[in-house]
This record gives structure tokens, C-alpha cells and sequence, in this order.
């Protein structure tokens, strides 16, 4: 895990990659509570037994929404950033889901400083994400997520 505690040592990774994580497993447990916080119980993603024979996957997948919202979870799994008075969710930016994750899957982050801006004292980090599932060639998607950081000093 690398550890930042200020612009200068933010700004240092600039076009490098910064880390990536180890494996998650998607289970259909984290599936089903996904669709019961999000009210999207589309069948390819509850139904098992209708999964294996309409799917094309043969087993359900995983909502696209769901592995993004695991972009908090990998990036602090990457980074330790610290030294803050606060960190903001500003945007994910340029999303585009390349592989289904079907059920049961390890799933990965990777992240690269794509930009870093000083904005009058707040650090605008642009990180480029790929999340990756393993024994597979295309990833689940690729994208950018922007976190905006109110460093103390």
C-alpha cells in the first residue's frame, strides 16, 4: 500500500501505475443484497436455476454497478492517503464495461495517477481504474474515478 500525505507526494505517481489489489470473490450472496439496496432484481443477476439455462453465461452475473461501487473499497486498498480534513467522491468518469462478472468470480483493481490538479489548496486526483477478472483477457471495465482531497497542510 503506498501512503501520501501531501500534494508533492500525490503529484510523484503522476502517470505511474500506483497499485493493485488482491482478489475479491463476487458471491451471489453480495449480488442478491446489491439488488435489494438498488431495487434491480433483473433475473440474470437473482435467478440462479433461470440463469443456467436463458443466460448466455450459463450462471448470473454480477450488476455493472455493483463492481463499481467497490471503487472505494480496492482504492483504499491501493492507497493510504493521509493527513486530510477531508475526501470527496467527485466523479467517475468514462465507464465502459468490457466483460460480464459472473458469479463466483475474483475480481481486481489497478490504478494509475492519470491527473492531479491544485485546485486553490484541494487536490483533484484523477485515477485510472481497470478492474480486472482473473483467468480472463478483457476486464470488467476501465474508467477513471476523481477524488478531491483537503489536505491539512
Amino acid at each position: 500500500m503506498v501512503i501520501i500525505n501531501n500534494y508533492i507526494e500525490f503529484e510523484a505517481w503522476l502517470g505511474k501505475e500506483i497499485g493493485t489489489t488482491g482478489w475479491h470473490t463476487i458471491t451471489q450472496q453480495q449480488i442478491n443484497q446489491f439488488a435489494e439496496a438498488t431495487i434491480d432484481h433483473q433475473w440474470i443477476h437473482t435467478d440462479p436455476e433461470r440463469a443456467k439455462t436463458e443466460s448466455p453465461f450459463k450462471a448470473t452475473i454480477a450488476h455493472g454497478y455493483l463492481t463499481v461501487s467497490l471503487l472505494p473499497y480496492f482504492w483504499h486498498q491501493i492507497a493510504d492517503v493521509q493527513n486530510l480534513k477531508m475526501e470527496i467522491n467527485y466523479s467517475i468518469e468514462n465507464i465502459r464495461f468490457a466483460q460480464a462478472v459472473i458469479v463466483d468470480s475474483n475480481v481486481r483493481l489497478k490504478a494509475t495517477l492519470a491527473a492531479i490538479v491544485n485546485l486553490r489548496g484541494i487536490t483533484k486526483a484523477t485515477i485510472a481504474v481497470v478492474m480486472e477478472i482473473e483467468g480472463e483477457k478483457k476486464p470488467a471495465y476501465t474508467g477513471e474515478v476523481v477524488f478531491l482531497y483537503h489536505f491539512k497542510d
